[in-house]
């Protein structure tokens, strides 16, 4: 994790008296972000309410997410574009995604195939292919992050060498690449790679500590996500309890857990959602960790802002012992509109 001193994870603060809610006293924090949403598949307006000041959409189209993007107002979106699979490979087939969403990418050749496959990589590696013409798309529609979808289980995923390409691309061009591994190996292949974050804790495994302390070394980040398991498998399943393990020891060994919901993905409250901040809790969190996670500035570097527009998140009252009902509670503020006590 990224430790902030105390004075910067909350302090106290009374709202303006001449606002709607004069002199409430409650706790003031940084902006809060849903760090996976989809906004074709959603509308992430009515999440401010909720209080959430910022969304990273990770799949759509990359037009139409850029111009959701471009508008006034909140809360401040941040994007993948497209999401980048194997040809055939999911979610190229499914009905719900929207048009111009998937972008799949032929396989490279592999070293020690034939001479006309070699010929085509040294062609590939003279001029932009099929990897290199994909990530500058994304980056042509302002991506601040590049989407790999890995779903072993859903159809062909992207060999090493190719998964390599795109990490290799992206980073090139200064974005961070974040990968949907579901299915056996595919955490394991995304991590190994260099992949600078999974978009779920990884559920459909167990990842072994050797491979979990890989990740957190490399200073990878988890997108939590773990009540859609709790949702579509149910309390007891497998999947829910997978994810809430290899997040905890994830945790537990110093890794970076981002909050994030997949909103737009089924039915989900929108704002804070209570239930992902309290499997969040059985994963081992506290509450300066629940903090870092709704606040973290990915795929930003801190040093660049996310430009929230002099907003802050305020909560009423006084932090009880569970926090996760309590965070539920907070709104979208001006900044101004609050007096530090």
């Amino acid at each position: 994790m990224h430790p902030r001193n105390d004075d910067e994870l909350g302090r106290a603060a009374r709202r303006s008296l001449n606002g709607a809610h004069a002199g409430e006293v409650g706790i003031v924090l940084p902006p809060f972000i849903d760090h996976h949403v989809h906004v074709q598949l959603t509308s992430p307006d009515r999440a401010v309410a909720g209080g959430i000041a910022g969304v990273v959409d990770l799949g759509a189209n990359p037009s139409a997410v850029a111009a959701r993007a471009a508008r006034d107002g909140l809360p401040v979106v941040r994007y993948a574009g497209a999401f980048l699979t194997a040809i055939g490979g999911y979610p190229s087939d499914r009905a719900w995604r929207p048009d111009g969403s998937v972008r799949e990418v032929p396989q490279l050749p592999a070293a020690g195939e034939s001479r006309d496959r070699r010929e085509a990589a040294r062609e590939h590696s003279a001029l932009p292919g099929p990897v290199e013409a994909a990530v500058d798309e994304q980056r042509a529609f302002g991506a601040s992050v590049v989407k790999v979808v890995l779903n072993a289980d859903a159809g062909p995923v992207f060999d090493r060498v190719t998964l390599d390409a795109v990490v290799t691309a992206a980073h090139a061009r200064g974005l961070p690449v974040a990968v949907h591994a579901e299915g056996a190996g595919t955490a394991g292949l995304a991590i190994d790679a260099g992949a600078d974050a999974l978009v779920h804790a990884p559920w459909t495994e167990r990842l072994d500590d050797a491979l979990v302390e890989r990740a957190v070394a490399a200073g990878q980040a988890w997108i939590s996500t773990l009540a859609i398991h709790a949702r579509d498998f149910g309390e007891g399943s497998p999947e829910l309890a997978f994810a809430i393990d290899n997040l905890a020891r994830f945790r537990a060994a110093g890794g970076r857990v981002l909050y994030g919901t997949d909103l737009g993905n089924g039915e989900l409250p929108v704002g804070v959602n209570t239930n992902e901040l309290e499997l969040l809790v059985r994963a081992g969190l506290e509450a300066s960790d629940l903090i870092e996670a709704l606040t973290d500035p990915w795929p930003l570097a801190a040093r660049d802002g996310w430009g929230h527009g002099g907003v802050a998140t305020f909560v009423p009252g006084e932090p009880p012992d569970s926090l996760p009902t309590w965070l539920a509670n907070a709104r979208v503020v001006p900044a101004d509109d609050l007096e530090l006590l």
